[in-house]
């Protein structure tokens, strides 16, 4: 099941037990009622309202046929009994306010041949306003012959004591009011109306068709028909008794014979199913992002597809989307259910589809998950009709039982094992991390899925785009604005495979929406690209930029690795982070400045210690999932240190790290991501020990493995001077970069690399020789008879003679004329054969 039901209240074990309590023997007809109570008529327990702070308003009849009302308290867990009326009637709407004071209620009188109302003759519903602190009197707010729903609005400061109440009046006629209510406290805590025969009252809207109530944040969202079209309109109350409009958005929809229609307005009749099906639903989803949707279905014209559509007004632009039931045959006994899970929207019609629509990134639609099929959504939710309630709670109308709904990650993440569709897995993959609960196990189940599926062939580098995701997630809560700011994926646009063809063309030949055009704020490397190139140049030519520079820089990097190590408390086997890759700490330490200059730039009022703590997170989760990803390879292929030799031949296991470290450089390469100091030292090392010379050389040559002075140290050192790892160091040796090759040619005694230290040494000597006439210096008795060397050694001397000479090249170790000639003659026997 792609959801979970947390039960928030169930009247069999919240209630009842209560109710069933044994009384005192002089209080058996208290209350509650006596030990047998609801025996019989346990059915008529239901839930009426769900207040802003939590608290569950339910009615039940007792033994005597008398509406009592009760109410749960969510945090103490009890009971508390409210009013009962000594009538048999039935409740339509009923609401308490925060101090409990006063409780507002609607009712019918429950009879086979109507609904009169024998306390106000001649009218069909009464709406009472009762004294309950303690039960004192009870005042007629209206008595008229149609249906009335009250609701209390609770103040945002929860210390309002007195002196006022706020209670909302919505007509089935087409109108709301307020009502002002004052109150004052008598006789120590009795709590009375004050001036009860005259309540202020005020219009707040009127004509309209549609409302919705939003309990947590206070708001009423309503539609009216003026115009002759929908218009969406907000009202805000706020904590200081007034009320305003926020926004009016037109709705490409027509409700003009759509019926009159309230949401979260209390829990309202159970209506027949058959007619349930067949009437529209219309729902406004916020959450605190900023996010607002406004969910449609209309009436169903055909049993053999059922359309919807979603408007996504903080985006701009809506879309609808038609979904086939199979036919005409497969009768649909329930209507479609929309269900706001924080950053999704879950649309479900029960045994048909399930749809997770991702309403803060909805551009990409390979990021919304749809599955259909019986066998994918038969026992996601409760057989019995639901009522969604503010947020994301739900009322199941059978057994009474209120539940918290969220994504399942259990579930997701076996379908992200099990689904074969890349758009599936994209959603998978975002709806997981979306999740925000126990980031550290989903993170490594997500790992071992890429670790064990690394040659599997994808529409997207999933590399890639756990990176992106993962590093997104970890500090989107920390300010609203980061979906604008930082990418929260690698795909910018998702291009149709084969294998999915079919399923996107029937999709995307319903999609319509319109495109709202913004300014591009998204962070990329670019910036950091073109620098981290204008460095590494600049060093190849030994010109450097300011010192003070270069080190702010590498001291950015190493916050970065420290913050990094300081929250991985176990030590990792994998040997990274233990070298000194300049080129990588100038990388990690770029990002870090540009990052954090292009937040600054965007996060106005943000203090400037949390965006920097803020991008030291951001840079260190990612290269920590770099090093997750190759912790969780290295600890299955069992893998030890001595991998790090390459005195050893390869195993299949390090070939398959081998693999995978070659995937991360790929992905991380094409975003130009930083990799961890040591990444590519290990990567060469097994690339040495795991691919033939011609291949190994062609990875160098193509930039795949970069030669560290770490690795090739290693590699002169472990290997000896066999035929075939002479071989292998030279063909290293000369594609070394000049400042290495310096360094690591006098690491091996060969005359192959005395022969590249005499070539480069005659190389500088002979580019600043200006050529004189002068005697030879040239000990004849190491001549032998080859002019062309005896010729060069003589020039050679010459210029050592020389004071300006000698003085240019001080410390490049025992290099001389002598050295050069003895080189040249090794060298020349060792290819001869002699």
């Amino acid at each position: 099941m792609a959801l979970r039901l947390a039960t928030r209240f169930d009247p069999a074990e919240d209630v009842l037990p209560w109710l069933r309590a044994p009384r005192a023997a002089a209080g058996a007809g208290g209350p509650g009622g006596g030990a047998g109570v609801l025996e019989n008529n346990y059915e008529s327990l239901r839930v009426l309202n769900v207040e802003r702070n939590g608290n569950i308003i339910y009615t039940y009849k007792d033994d005597k046929g008398n509406v009592v009302f009760g109410l749960y308290d969510c945090q103490t867990r009890q009971n508390e009994h409210l009013y009962t009326f000594e009538k048999d009637l039935q409740v339509v709407s009923c609401s308490v306010n925060s101090e409990r004071t006063l409780l507002a209620a609607s009712l019918v009188q429950s009879t086979k041949e109507g609904r009169k109302n024998e306390l106000q003759p001649g009218s069909k519903c009464l709406t009472l306003l009762v004294e309950i602190h303690p039960v004192n009197n009870v005042k007629v707010l209206k008595a008229v012959d149609s249906y009335v729903w009250v609701q209390f609005l609770y103040p945002h400061v929860d210390s309002h004591p007195f002196p006022e109440n706020h209670l909302l009046l919505i007509s089935e006629e087409k109108y709301i009011e307020q009502f002002h209510i004052q109150v004052i406290q008598e006789d120590g805590n009795r709590v009375v109306i004050k001036n009860s025969d005259h309540v202020p009252r005020q219009r707040i809207a009127e004509d309209f068709v549609w409302a919705q109530w939003d309990m947590a944040e206070q708001r009423l969202y309503y539609i009216d028909l003026k115009r002759s079209r929908s218009t969406l309109k907000c009202i805000q109350f706020c904590a200081d008794e007034n009320f305003n409009l926020m926004f009016e958005a037109p709705l490409d929809i027509s409700l003009s014979d759509s019926g009159f229609r309230l949401v979260n307005f209390g829990c309202g009749y159970l209506q027949d199913q058959e007619k349930l099906s067949k009437y529209l639903t219309l729902c406004v989803f916020t959450n605190r992002t900023g996010s607002l949707c406004v969910c449609y279905s209309p009436k169903f014209d055909s049993w053999e597809q059922i359309t919807y559509s979603v408007f996504y007004l903080h985006k701009g632009y809506s879309k609808t989307f038609t979904t086939a039931l199979g036919s005409a045959h497969s009768q649909v006994t329930k209507g479609i259910t929309f269900l706001n899970l924080d950053y999704y929207v879950a649309v479900y019609l029960p045994g048909h589809f399930f749809h997770l629509l991702n309403i803060q990134h909805p551009d990409l639609i390979c990021h919304s998950l749809f599955l259909t099929g019986n066998n994918e959504v038969m026992d996601m939710l409760p057989p019995g009709p639901l009522q969604l309630l503010s947020g994301s709670l739900v009322l199941d109308w059978c057994s009474g039982k209120l539940y918290r709904v969220s994504l399942n990650q259990s579930y997701l993440l076996g379908r992200l094992w099990d689904t074969r569709l890349d758009c599936e897995k994209m959603a998978l993959l975002h709806c997981v991390l979306s999740c925000g609960q126990d980031s550290e196990f989903l993170e490594a189940q997500i790992i071992q899925w890429i670790s064990e599926n690394i040659s599997a062939y994808y529409s997207f580098d999933p590399i890639q785009e756990f990176i992106i995701a993962s590093s997104y997630w970890s500090i989107y809560p920390e300010t609203s604005n980061m979906d604008k700011l930082l990418p929260y994926s690698s795909v910018l646009a998702w291009n149709t495979v084969h294998s999915a063809k079919n399923y996107w063309e029937k999709l995307n030949a319903n999609l319509e929406y319109v495109k709202y055009s913004k300014p591009l704020l998204h962070y990329n490397n670019s910036v950091v690209r073109r620098e981290w190139h204008s460095l590494i140049s600049e060093e190849k030519t030994g010109k450097r930029r300011s010192k003070a520079y270069v080190r702010n820089i590498l001291d950015n990097a190493v916050k970065v690795i420290s913050n990094l190590e300081a929250k991985n408390s176990e030590p990792r086997v994998t040997p990274l982070l233990q070298e000194e890759d300049s080129h990588q700490r100038l990388l990690v330490g770029l990002m870090v400045s540009e990052l954090k200059d292009h937040l600054l730039r965007h996060l106005q009022g943000v203090d400037k210690k949390k965006i920097e703590q803020m991008v030291l997170d951001y840079s260190s989760k990612m290269l920590d999932l770099i090093c997750q990803i190759l912790e969780t390879s290295w600890r299955k292929h069992n893998l030890h240190p001595w991998v790090l030799h390459f005195n050893r031949r390869a195993s299949a296991a390090e070939s398959a790290v081998f693999h995978i470290m070659t995937r991360i450089l790929e992905a991380t390469n094409s975003l130009f991501l930083p990799l961890p100091p040591g990444f590519h030292t290990l990567h060469m090392v097994l690339g040495v020990r795991c691919l033939p010379l011609h291949n190994l050389l062609h990875y160098i040559d193509s930039g795949v493995l970069l030669l560290t002075e770490t690795a090739v140290t290693r590699l002169m050192q472990d290997l000896d001077n066999t035929e075939k790892n002479e071989k292998l160091k030279f063909s290293i040796i000369v594609r070394l970069p000049p400042l290495i090759g310096q360094k690591i040619c006098r690491l091996w005694d060969h005359p192959m690399s005395s022969n590249i230290i005499s070539r480069k040494h005659v190389k500088r000597l002979l580019h600043y020789h200006q050529k004189q006439p002068q005697r030879s210096m040239i000990d004849k008795s190491f001549s032998v008879e080859f002019l062309p060397l005896n010729y060069l050694i003589e020039t050679l001397t010459e210029i050592e003679s020389s004071n300006q000479g000698l003085n240019a090249f001080i410390g490049h170790d025992n290099v001389d004329a002598k050295f050069v000639e003895e080189a040249a003659l090794k060298h020349t026997t060792m290819l001869l054969g002699l």
